[in-house]
């Protein structure tokens, strides 16, 4: 059956403390974002070794790290080299951690896989696949710009060592996907999830919504605001549907609580309690 995960950032007490505080609410292991204090390109080595005495003594399981990559992604060719770099560091940084999944956007997929950003983007997700399965890592693409069935042929072409991370909000809120019925489309590609929870509040073409948020930033979403991220339990995910549909692929790993809000410990305490009698009433 699932395990329970929680980011540490969002706790918004540091990363030390918020892993600690992830196994104070009772999840069994934790994400990571590699960035600031733990970017892997200025890391220092007693940052590592205290991230791994934390985890150990806090009972936490590093499930993931998150190596974002901004903006566009993978779209631009001329911006690829800097952020192929930074990946492979972050999948360096996380087998330090012994964790093997690195979760990343890498831009919107194009459905026409003759269009020519396709090609740009499975050269460079390409090379990071390979990087990270010759280390027996994953690099697990997180769902939202495109159905889940564009998706699955990209990660598939790109080859061992290419994933996903399965978000649900992601889909409902921007409408790319059917968040229950897009897990079958996934299938075994997923390795990692995210628990978060939203609804969509005026409809907008997904690629039209994350070139607008690429370009412009959280000032282009906070004065267009076309979806809101809610509380687990309090948005459109179905969650019982959707739980059932990842143990009918044979998923049974991490649900990770992302609540991207401003002092949303209680609201991250309470998701673990959620996901918790959730889990029990399937």
């Amino acid at each position: 059956m699932f395990q329970i995960a929680t980011l540490a950032d969002w706790f918004g007490v540091g990363l030390l403390e918020g892993i600690r505080e992830s196994g104070r609410c009772g999840a069994e292991g934790v994400q990571i974002y590699a960035a600031d204090e733990f970017d892997p390109r200025t890391v220092s080595r007693d940052t590592v070794s205290a991230v791994r005495s934390a985890a150990r003594d806090a009972g936490q399981t590093v499930t993931a790290l998150c190596g974002e990559l901004g903006g566009f992604g993978f779209e631009k060719p001329e911006d690829n080299p800097p952020k192929l770099d930074y990946l492979k560091r972050v999948v360096d940084l996380a087998l330090e951690l012994d964790c093997r999944i690195v979760t990343t956007h890498i831009g919107v997929v194009p459905a026409d896989s003759s269009h020519p950003r396709y090609q740009v983007m499975l050269d460079a997700a390409g090379e990071a696949a390979r990087y990270a399965a010759e280390r027996g890592a994953v690099i697990a693409v997180e769902t939202g710009p495109e159905p889940l069935k564009t998706l699955r042929g990209f990660v598939d072409a790109c080859g061992k060592g290419m994933g996903i991370n399965f978000d649900p909000a992601n889909l409902v809120m921007v409408g790319a996907d059917d968040e229950v019925s897009a897990v079958a489309d996934a299938g075994s590609a997923i390795v990692h999830t995210h628990a978060k929870d939203g609804r969509s509040l005026s409809p907008i073409l997904p690629e039209e919504f994350y070139h607008k948020f690429a370009e412009d930033g959280l000032d282009w979403i906070l004065s267009n605001p076309c979806y809101e991220e809610t509380p687990l339990g309090q948005g459109s995910v179905r969650w019982i549907p959707y739980l059932r549909a990842l143990q009918s692929v044979g998923y049974n790993g991490f649900l990770t609580i992302e609540r991207e809000a401003k002092n949303g410990a209680e609201d991250i305490r309470m998701a673990v309690r959620f996901l918790r009698e959730t889990i029990a009433a399937l």
